[in-house]
């Protein structure tokens, strides 16, 4: 992850950014080594964080770049997962999301536009479909779940640092992705046990006979902070 960031951080102060904030935002949130971080970089890490990997983000910022990312649960991709291994599906308006959905439409209520998605092809292809302009560094080719065709550390050094420049020369013509207020949030549990805790969050809804539970929230901060609530609600139950 530090040699990614490092290249794409790089590619973005060649493309003229002055100001760079890194969140690191994989697993335990302490990923990237700090004695080995761009100098020119700041890093966010750790946990627990209101907003988790979107931490810090506001109108103040012109682009976001999503480093390392995944495809949605329940389709190909490497290490495929919406967020947590409870989860199935979630849906912002209807419109299922994984965390790269998520993380853009939380983004573009600030205004701000997703410009570069790095990972494997086929988060490269999910992120395409919501948000058609996006710079994609591919660094990896799927062959399952847990088995791609990995680049070398210098190709993809190479192709992280050219998309990044890229994306933060056209981030004015990307456009946010974006939704209406107020906002819906449902999500697809495991299990119904798992419903059931989540739904101990005040004003959500399990609808019956399924697994999901609803919320409406009123913007992008209270839907986040409201998701991580359900879902570490809802990792607390065990299977049996």
């Amino acid at each position: 992850m530090t040699h990614d960031v490092n290249a794409v951080i790089e590619g973005a102060i060649a493309a003229g950014a002055t100001e760079i904030l890194v969140a690191d935002s994989h697993e335990n949130l302490n990923n990237i080594h700090l004695e080995d971080l761009h100098p020119q970089a700041r890093l966010l890490r750790g946990t627990p964080r209101d907003h988790s990997m979107m931490h810090g983000l506001d109108e103040t910022y012109d682009a976001v770049f999503l480093i390392g990312y995944h495809t949605r649960h329940g389709v190909p991709g490497v290490l495929s997962h919406t967020m947590s291994r409870v989860i199935k599906n979630m849906y912002i308006n209807g419109q299922v999301v994984g965390e790269f959905g998520f993380n853009a439409i939380y983004a573009g209520l600030y205004g701000v536009p997703v410009c570069l998605v790095s990972g494997d092809n086929l988060i490269a292809e999910e992120a395409l479909g919501l948000i058609p302009d996006i710079q994609t560094a591919i660094v990896k080719y799927a062959t399952s779940r847990t088995s791609a065709i990995c680049l070398s550390l210098q190709e993809s050094r190479e192709i992280l640092q050219e998309q990044a420049s890229l994306a933060l020369q056209r981030c004015k013509e990307i456009v946010p992705l974006t939704t209406e207020l107020p906002l819906e949030l449902k999500i697809e549990f495991s299990h119904y046990g798992q419903a059931e805790m989540a739904a101990i969050v005040p004003e959500t809804v399990i609808i019956p006979n399924t697994t999901e539970v609803t919320y409406y929230a009123k913007n992008q901060s209270d839907m986040y902070k409201t998701m991580r609530a359900m879902m570490n609600l809802a990792s607390s139950v065990p299977f049996c």
